[in-house]
Order: structure tokens, then sequence, then C-alpha cells
């Protein structure tokens, strides 16, 4: 189970991330991506690892659609 603290670190991690990096990857590469900068944030054992790359895969379209927003933005300001 990801824990509430897990989650919020994430999705500061996804808000952290450059639109145009969470854009850039197929879903499979971007789940190992997310996972592998949140490791490096601090160490999970690996069950935690497993829940979160199946709960990072259950949000992958609400993480584009954030991605996407931010860049649509982004695009508007300039």
């Amino acid at each position: 189970m990801v824990s509430p603290k897990m989650m919020r670190q994430l999705w500061a991690l996804v808000e952290s991330t450059q639109v145009s990096t969470l854009l850039q990857f197929e879903d499979s590469d971007l789940v190992q991506f997310l996972l592998k900068r949140f490791k490096a944030q601090q160490s999970i054992d690996p069950q935690d690892a497993r829940y979160l790359d199946t709960y990072i895969q259950s949000k992958l379209p609400l993480i584009r659609d954030i991605a996407e927003d931010r860049q649509a933005i982004n695009q508007g300001s300039h």
C-alpha cells in the first residue's frame, strides 16, 4: 500500500519535473523514470517500490493531464 506520505512525495516530484520530461516518455518509461527519481530522494523497500510502481501506472492519465495543462499555461504566458 502506498502511504499518504509517499503519495505527497510522488506528487511533489511530478510537480517539480519539467513538463517536457513528463510528456516525452512512453508510459512504461515514465513509470520507471518517476520511480527512479523517487528512489533517489528516499530509500524504499522492494515491496513499497512495487506498490508505488502500480500506483504510478494507475495515475499516468492524470500525470499526463497535469503536464499538458502546465504546458498550455506556460505557452499562454509567453
